[in-house]
C-alpha cells in the first residue's frame, strides 16, 4: 500500500466556534482513506495550512502509510530550518492522525487496541457553556443548568471581560492588564456559576494567556476567594517559562497549560520544573497521536494527569479520546458543548456523549466515516485537490 495522494478539506460549519474545520484526507493506492484535523483559530492560519498540506504530496506520495513513526520523523525533519513548532508540528499532527486511522482500518482494530489498549471503558469530559447567551444571571443559571443536567460534571469558562478594541481579540496579548472594574465583574461572574452548577461540579477557569505576570497572579488570587477553582488556564502566554513559574509560585490553585506547546520537547521544562498541575496537549497541534501518547507518558514519570484540549472538530475529539482509552494518568477530555449533535451534518455515526462519557464505538480506526456529500457542499476555500 503506497500514499497515493494529501487533500486538505476547509469546510464551513455551524459546530465551529470558528465557522470552519480544517481536516485532511490522506487517500491510498488501495482505496483505504484516513482522516486527520488540524483546524486552528483564524482563518488565514487554516488556508496556510491547506497550502503547506498540498505541498506535502511532493514529499509523502509513493510511501508506505503504515509505516507511521518513519513517516513521522520524515515529516517534522523536513521543517527543521522552519522551526519545529506551529506549522511543523500542525501538518505532522494531522498526517499521523491519517495514518494511524489507516492502520487501524487495514487491521480491522480501532486506534486504542493498537496503542496497548484501553485502560477504562469510557472517557469522563468537561464542556463549554455558550457564553454568548450570558446577557444576565436568569441566562447564566440556565445555561449551567442544561449542562449539569446534561450530566457533565465539569465546566470550564473564560469570565475576563475582553474589553473594546485593540485588547477585545480572545488570545491576543498586548500589554496584559485587565482593569479593576473588569477584575470586578469577571470574580463576579465566577461566583454566579459556581452558585448554579453546584458543589459537585469542577469549575475550570482559561485565562487564554492574556495576562502579564503581576495581573495573573492578582487574578489567580482573586479566584481562589470567589469559589473552589479546579484549575487556572494558561495565566500568562506561552513563550515564557519563567513567567509561568512566577504567576505557579504566588497562586494557590492548581495551573493547566499545554494547549499551545508542540511536542514532547516542550513538555519538557514544565514537568521538570514543575510548572503545572496539568497539562493539556492538543493532539491536532502538538504532533498527532504518536506524540500525545509519548507526552502522556512522559508526564506519568511525574504524576501530572493529562487533559487533551479538543475543542474543534469531531476528529480532535476522538483521535484525543483514543489514546486516553489507554493512558493511566488521564483527568478529561475537553468538548466544545454539551450537546455534540452539531457534529452528525457531516459525520455518519452519531458521536455518544450521554451523561457527561464519551463513548468510542469499537470500530476499524478513528470510527469516524464523513459525509462527502456534505464536505463537498461546504468546502469554504477550494485547494484544487478535492476533485483529485
Amino acid at each position: 500500500m503506497k500514499i497515493r495522494r494529501i487533500v486538505p478539506w476547509l469546510v464551513r460549519s455551524r459546530a465551529s466556534y470558528w465557522g470552519e474545520f480544517l481536516f485532511v484526507e490522506v487517500r491510498t493506492d488501495e482505496g483505504v482513506t484516513g482522516w486527520g484535523e488540524i483546524t486552528t483559530t483564524t482563518h488565514a492560519a487554516n488556508r496556510a495550512l491547506g497550502a503547506i498540506l498540498l505541498q506535502l504530496n511532493e514529499l509523502l506520495a509513493g510511501d508506505d502509510p503504515e509505516r507511521i513513526e518513519h513517516t513521522w520523523h520524515k515529516l517534522f525533519r523536513a521543517f527543521t530550518y522552519m522551526g519545529s513548532r506551529g506549522a511543523t508540528a500542525n501538518v505532522t499532527s494531522a498526517i499521523d492522525i491519517a495514518l494511524w486511522d489507516i492502520r487501524g482500518k487495514v487491521l480491522g482494530r480501532p486506534v486504542y487496541d493498537l496503542l496497548g489498549g484501553a485502560v477504562r471503558d469510557d472517557l469522563p469530559l468537561y464542556t463549554h457553556p455558550d457564553q454568548s447567551r450570558f446577557t444576565d444571571e436568569a441566562a447564566v443559571r440556565a445555561e449551567i443548568a442544561a449542562i449539569v443536567e446534561s450530566g457533565h460534571t465539569a465546566i470550564k469558562f473564560d469570565p475576563f471581560p475582553h474589553g473594546t478594541g485593540v485588547s477585545a481579540d480572545n488570545d491576543r496579548y498586548l500589554d496584559g492588564h485587565l482593569d479593576p472594574g473588569l477584575e470586578r465583574r469577571a470574580m463576579e461572574l465566577t461566583a454566579l456559576i459556581h452558585d448554579a452548577a453546584g458543589p459537585d461540579v469542577e469549575l475550570l477557569v482559561d485565562a487564554h494567556g492574556r495576562f502579564n505576570v503581576p495581573t495573573a497572579i492578582r487574578l489567580g488570587n482573586s479566584l481562589a476567594q470567589a469559589a473552589p477553582i479546579h484549575w487556572y488556564e494558561e495565566p500568562v502566554p506561552p513563550e515564557s517559562y519563567h513567567a509561568l513559574s512566577q504567576v505557579r509560585e504566588k497562586v494557590p490553585i492548581p495551573i493547566s497549560v499545554g494547549e499551545r506547546l508542540h511536542t514532547r520537547w516542550e513538555f519538557v521544562p514544565v514537568l521538570e520544573r514543575q510548572l503545572a498541575d496539568f497539562i493539556m496537549p492538543d493532539v491536532t497541534w502538538t504532533g498527532g497521536i504518536s506524540e500525545l501518547k509519548k507526552i502522556a507518558t512522559m508526564a506519568e514519570a511525574y504524576y501530572v494527569p493529562v487533559s487533551p484540549h479538543d475543542a474543534s472538530g469531531p476528529v480532535n475529539l476522538v483521535a484525543g479520546g483514543h489514546v486516553m482509552l489507554t493512558v493511566p494518568n488521564f483527568y478529561r477530555l475537553e468538548s466544545s458543548a454539551f450537546d455534540l449533535a452539531k457534529y452528525n451534518e457531516f459525520i455518519e455515526t452519531p458521536l455518544d456523549n450521554a451523561g457527561g462519557r464519551l463513548r468510542l464505538a469499537p470500530r476499524p480506526g478513528l470510527g469516524i466515516d464523513f459525509n462527502l456529500e456534505y464536505l463537498h457542499a461546504n468546502r469554504t476555500y477550494d485547494f484544487g485537490e478535492q476533485r483529485a
